[in-house]
């Protein structure tokens, strides 16, 4: 397809590319510059890095093995709300983690419901901070991740697989043996390695969760050497340290992701004979009402704690609130300002310096980034009149890797069927991009759209470090109530966050698809 004429240029995705390189590349290199040469690592440095990859490898562990059973359960079963349930399973990853944190507390915390009924048996209630209250944050956010990638894994087996193993009478075990467990030596590793890479640059739970410097992680570190000691290369140096960590863990990632797969098929539904018996079915069901219970309580306890306090908001709520959309709404400009000409030119097979410039904002951290801005903006202007736009400019990017899986194959479909037609006719340019191209686009843009705004929207990352005390979003804010021990407005607050987080999603990504073309 790059070889022939083409309908719409490439020059406008090629640039946007460099933009966002040079604004993620210049930032990590003014981190490595302020790096000082010989300062080496500290005590407190290497206990963070150990932690890091200690909580790390411990999450990652624990989801994929839940996740395992989770996703042959849901393989293997039909059932009235499935399609909802693995639906459902999509929602942490757009879930506010202060939201999610707030909900974990109110069901595993020391005064939650579990910790309740361990108190009614006489058992002493549940500790939550430290390493198994970071870990246990992890899992619910990645369990669902997990689950939905090696569920994929097995709706890949052909139909005909399973078909012509119970011709041969396999029973469970050789069914295990012979399909489902190859399956997940060619999935599980490279899904182990995704969920280690998202944990080690994960920061708002080790900060709520923490529980102390023997729960510090790399991350929390940089956030500390800026808001604590002003030590600019302590937090360059953790910066290195950070983006090399991560830059293994995905070179793993994409490593392990090869292999050979079980070949095609027919594309017929999928029977399995091996999980009729009555054990089988009790034991998968219990597995599903596990999973949903784990990830449903939580949020069920925000909404019940949130609405108590919600008419007793302080005033600086509405206005982190009011803060937090304007940050949402010039992100989501951001991110299709960038990944619309960056998809398009992925999509006519020009886009190998494209594609690796969106992918930038997997390999480094939000606050990575950040401090890469605040090192270069420092010496000409105070960073915290930046906070804002630095916020919302940075969860852009971020955003930008998802919303290009959204957007490039449908951009690819679309210049596929009406690229020559539209070339035949002299419709090319401009002409071609408002009226082929965007309409056909419209529910893809709107569902990135409302992916990018639900994910600025509960950010708390960069704005922890460039916002002063009179200025916040709504996350920081709810972080803010959680540290004065205001739990019932926090709650509230959160609350308020969830419901704006899911309604700024539902809004664009409905109104993407309205009378669109699917």
């Amino acid at each position: 397809m790059a070889g022939r004429a083409q309908p719409i240029g490439h020059r406008g995705g090629l640039g946007a590319a460099a933009i966002v390189a040079a604004l993620i590349l210049g930032a990590l290199i003014a981190v490595a510059l302020r790096a000082e040469a010989g300062r080496g690592m500290g005590p407190s440095d290497w206990a963070a890095v150990r932690f890091t990859i200690l909580q790390a490898a411990l999450s990652a562990g624990c989801s994929v093995a839940l996740a395992i059973p989770v996703a042959r359960a849901l393989a293997r079963r039909r059932f009235a709300g499935r399609r909802v349930l693995i639906a459902l399973l999509g929602a942490p990853f757009i879930l506010p983690v202060i939201v999610a944190v707030l909900g974990l507390l109110a069901v595993f915390g020391r005064n939650g419901w579990i910790s309740i009924l361990l108190g009614w048996a006489g058992l002493p209630p549940l500790q939550i901070y430290g390493l198994h209250g970071v870990v246990l944050a992890h899992v619910f956010f990645n369990l669902p991740l997990a689950t939905r990638l090696i569920l994929q894994g097995w709706q890949e087996i052909p139909a005909e697989r399973f078909r012509l193993a119970a011709q041969l009478g396999a029973g469970p075990r050789a069914m295990w043996r012979l399909l489902e467990r190859p399956m997940l030596r060619q999935i599980a590793p490279s899904v182990l390695a995704v969920v280690f890479a998202i944990c080690l640059t994960s920061f708002a739970v080790a900060l709520t969760l923490g529980g102390g410097p023997g729960a510090t992680t790399i991350e929390l570190a940089i956030y500390q050497a800026f808001r604590f000691d002003f030590d600019l290369g302590r937090a360059a140096l953790l910066s290195c340290i950070q983006i090399l960590l991560t830059g293994i863990a995905a070179m793993v990632a994409l490593r392990s992701s090869r292999g050979d797969g079980f070949g095609g098929g027919l594309d017929r539904p999928v029977q399995r004979w091996d999980a009729q018996g009555v054990l089988a079915r009790i034991g998968d069901g219990a597995i599903i009402l596990f999973a949903a219970g784990f990830l449903l309580m939580p949020l069920a306890a925000i909404v019940l704690s949130g609405l108590a306090g919600l008419f007793g908001l302080p005033a600086s709520v509405f206005a982190a609130t009011l803060n937090s959309v304007l940050v949402a709404a010039i992100s989501t400009l951001v991110t299709l300002a960038l990944a619309l000409p960056m998809a398009v030119t992925v999509a006519l097979g020009r886009g190998a310096f494209v594609e690796f410039s969106g992918l930038l904002g997997l390999a480094a951290s939000p606050l990575v980034i950040g401090t890469g801005f605040f090192v270069v903006v420092y010496p000409f202007v105070d960073p915290s009149l930046l906070s804002l736009p630095v916020t919302a400019l940075v969860n852009g990017v971020m955003a930008l890797p998802f919303a290009l899986r959204i957007l490039v194959p449908r951009a690819r479909q679309v210049i596929d069927r009406n690229g020559r037609l539209a070339l035949t006719l002299g419709m090319a340019g401009w002409p071609f991009l408002y009226r082929v191209l965007l309409p056909r686009m419209r529910p893809q843009i709107g569902f990135a759209a409302g992916l990018a705004a639900a994910l600025s929207m509960g950010d708390l990352g960069v704005i922890t470090l460039f916002a002063d005390a009179e200025q916040a979003t709504l996350p920081l804010q709810v972080f803010r109530l959680m540290g004065a021990y205001q739990m019932e407005a926090a709650a509230a607050a959160a609350l308020v966050l969830l419901s704006m987080s899911m309604a700024l999603f539902w809004l664009l990504d409905r109104g993407g698809r309205w009378h669109a073309e699917a």
